[in-house]
């Protein structure tokens, strides 16, 4: 009998079987992958586990006793702990509020605040993962949310820990060193459950995987025993091309020019004073660890957060003063970080949400009035042609596994056809089949002459599909490198903020 069971657990929503009879067993200190596409039910399953869904069959044991979660609390109480993919955090709260939530230390009967904030920096430097414990949850950015997440995790010293994409926004280093810990805490007798589509992470640190794909399993791995292309075989039902396919091509002219660009972040200099073009034809990355200004420096092109210095140009045409919509009109397409709060709109249909920035323009509005008929059918065009796993276009995108919804985003900014296009993160998220055709994707964008300025938290991700490369450290730009100079340790050195020795 195994540690930890889900036993013919059944679970259903509107138009979706998400979890068909699945059984699931992990052994006590094992680290144990679950992976499959996007809408295979992995994040179901793990929900289920952690009490946020009662199954509408089949049953949990732990350590030989029948369990029921009624809530996460029940979970807890029970040594189950979880990261979440999308961010479970009370948001007019700081860090150190968050992580202890429910497990305040006191003084007598008020909360030991002073000792809170001491546990949670030590916690924070232990794991090698460096955060505020003052400041407040929501002015952070995504990637340091991420770390809150993980460490409040860690610090209920889970018996059963679940991993949902824990590495998305660390750096190669940091990642590392949560593996370590990983493997730490199964050394430990703490069992370990991965949801991750980054199959590198399934080989270095786990010991077996549980492939679904439509709600079943498809295979059981020991992972010692397999590779990638097997497993991506058995999430996907076909061979995937793990490889970006892309030639060399001359780039043309200046698409979009950021000129001593300067914006004051929150209570710092998030910006200091960058430069850089971007041309027709070309892919240009942009690497760093999360914090260090990139989601400023985007949100600042795009024009969802103010300048305070500097100009930015599209095709030539000073944009810096225009709105959104303004700088949409002159060029340039968005696929925002964080596809829940900027990108979508959570309750409105996906049909709706496609639509979005086309609805002032023929043929889905004619004489300022929306045309239905024309909004469904491009909804449905662009759900066959990203292969969106939905019941149908009228269906709330909130309602998305965090793959599909991501898939919603980048199907509706590609559409654009802009000859500027932003991608912040664009595969986060996503299984290696999408990851696979959005890839191709962004190439294809690059290759038909547009310029593509890309910022991803995956270095392999970067160097697959950047022509040139840019790392910034504490808002400044640090190096500039051709693709041919670039390499995982040449980037980490200058994403940690050092140098590289003269020859």
């Amino acid at each position: 009998m195994a540690f930890l069971e889900m036993i013919d657990i059944v679970k259903r929503f509107p138009g979706v079987l998400a979890n068909d009879h699945v059984n699931l067993a992990v052994e006590q200190g094992e680290i144990h992958a679950v992976m499959g596409e996007n809408g295979a039910g992995k994040s179901t399953l793990m929900a289920i586990l952690y009490g946020l869904h009662a199954p509408d069959e089949g049953y949990i044991r732990l350590d030989g006793k029948t369990e029921i979660f009624r809530s996460p609390i029940d979970a807890i109480e029970r040594g189950v702990g979880m990261v979440h993919q999308s961010f479970k955090l009370f948001e007019s709260l700081t860090v150190w509020e968050n992580i202890v939530y429910r497990r305040e230390p006191r003084r007598g009967l008020f909360i030991d605040a002073k000792a809170a904030q001491r546990q949670v920096a030590e916690l924070a430097a232990r794991y090698g993962l460096p955060i505020d414990p003052i400041a407040r949850v929501g002015t952070l950015p995504v990637g340091v949310r991420q770390r809150l997440e993980i460490l409040k995790a860690l610090y209920r010293h889970a018996r059963i820990l679940i991993l949902d994409e824990p590495t998305a926004v660390l750096t190669p280093g940091e990642a590392v060193s949560l593996f370590e810990v990983i493997r730490n805490l199964a050394v430990n007798g703490c069992t370990v459950l991965l949801v991750t589509h980054k199959l590198n992470e399934v080989m270095a640190v786990s010991d077996r995987i549980t492939v679904l794909r439509d709600g079943k399993v498809t295979d059981r791995l020991v992972t010692a025993e397999t590779n990638p292309t097997e497993i991506v075989r058995a999430m996907t039902g076909r061979n995937v091309l793990l490889q970006v396919g892309k030639t060399a091509r001359p780039a043309g002219e200046i698409r979009l020019e950021v000129k001593h660009l300067v914006v004051d972040g929150r209570n710092r200099r998030a910006v200091d004073d960058v430069s850089f073009a971007l041309r027709s034809g070309e892919i240009l990355g942009i690497a760093g660890v999360a914090g260090n200004g990139q989601s400023e420096l985007v949100e600042a092109i795009v024009g969802l957060w103010p300048t305070d210095g500097g100009a930015i140009l599209v095709d030539g045409k000073d944009v810096t003063a225009l709105p959104i919509a303004g700088r949409r009109d002159a060029g340039m397409s968005y696929i925002a970080e964080d596809r829940s709060r900027t990108a979508s709109a959570g309750t409105a249909s996906a049909m709706d949400n496609l639509a979005l920035g086309f609805h002032r323009r023929r043929p889905i509005a004619v004489h300022g009035l929306l045309n239905l008929r024309e909004m469904r059918g491009w909804a449905r065009t662009l759900i066959r042609k990203f292969d969106i796993r939905i019941a149908g276009e009228t269906t709330p995108v909130g309602t998305l596994s965090g793959g599909n919804l991501q898939k919603i985003v980048i199907a509706r900014e590609l559409a654009h056809d802009a000859p500027v296009l932003i991608a912040e993160q664009p595969t986060r998220g996503v299984d290696v089949g999408a990851i696979e055709f959005i890839h191709a994707e962004l190439v294809a964008e690059r290759d038909r002459g547009h310029a593509i300025l890309l910022v991803s938290a995956e270095l392999s991700e970067i160097m697959a599909l950047s022509d040139r490369i840019i790392v910034m450290f504490e808002g400044r730009i640090v190096a500039s490198l051709t693709r041919a100079e670039a390499d995982e340790a040449t980037l980490g050195l200058y994403m940690a903020g050092g140098r590289k020795e003269a020859a």
